[in-house]
């Protein structure tokens, strides 16, 4: 797949990651479209740069936890541009949620947010790139979906959600349809901001640094344009953090 004239919709894009992702794709020639749900102006800066990239850049308001919201983002994308070509889940909150104190509200923040959307996106967006017989969709899951951190437990059981996901519809969205993941570690503002922490994180990871944006966005384009034959996998990105 080429991303020139493409349309690419990638959630939680106003900013960091996500928008390092939707302005990699861009630069690429993809027409990007930034889902937000609070920040509305962060939301036109990066539509704006966008454009100056010469993308036909929109943005869409929603609440991916809510199957009301996809339905109207997917209603909003296929008028404007008729067509849907790769999704990328990207939105997902995160904090620390020591066990025996967390609560089901906690609980199911987690799941709604970083894998019931995961869910709602990929079988709305699924259905229509079945249709056209073509599209991708990769999903941003997290070293942790594999390692699990004590202290985040709930947000670690999620990104393993994502991950069961991605493989069970990379069997159920062939042939025409390619699903991956791409899995971050410590990446720019991650679990831990101070000195200390973010010392200890860097001398435990093998390339002896913290990941950037930059490095899940190459990642995800990769999963895009590099190849058309692959499909079910997890790429970490984590600087080999993973097996230090």
């Amino acid at each position: 797949m080429t991303l020139k004239n493409c349309v690419v919709f990638v959630t939680g894009s106003a900013e960091r990651v996500g928008k390092s992702i939707a302005l990699t794709l861009a630069a690429k020639g993809a027409n990007v479209v930034i889902q937000y749900r609070s920040k509305p102006e962060k939301a036109e800066e990066t539509v704006s740069e966008a454009k100056a990239l010469g993308s036909d850049a929109i943005m869409t308001f929603g609440d991916i936890s809510r199957e009301a919201d996809w339905l109207r983002m997917r209603d909003e994308i296929i008028k404007h541009y008729g067509r849907i070509d790769v999704l990328v889940n990207n939105a997902a909150i995160i904090y620390k949620t020591p066990f025996l104190s967390s609560t089901e509200e906690q609980w199911d923040n987690f799941m709604n947010v970083n894998l019931k959307s995961v869910y709602l996106g990929s079988r709305i967006f699924g259905e229509i790139m079945v249709k056209q017989q073509s599209g991708k969709i990769i999903n941003i899951a997290d070293i942790s979906g594999e390692t699990i951190w004590p202290s985040y437990i709930p947000y670690c059981v999620s990104k393993s959600g994502v991950l069961a996901l991605t493989r069970g519809l990379a069997k159920t969205l062939a042939p025409h349809v390619s699903v991956n993941a791409v899995s971050p570690g410590t990446v720019l503002e991650g679990i831990e901001d101070d000195p200390a922490s973010l010392k200890k994180l860097t001398d435990g990871t093998p390339l002896k640094r913290i990941g950037q944006p930059e490095d899940i966005a190459n990642a995800v384009l990769f999963l895009i344009e590099g190849s058309d034959f692959i499909t079910g996998i997890n790429i970490k990105v984590d600087g080999g953090r993973s097996i230090a």
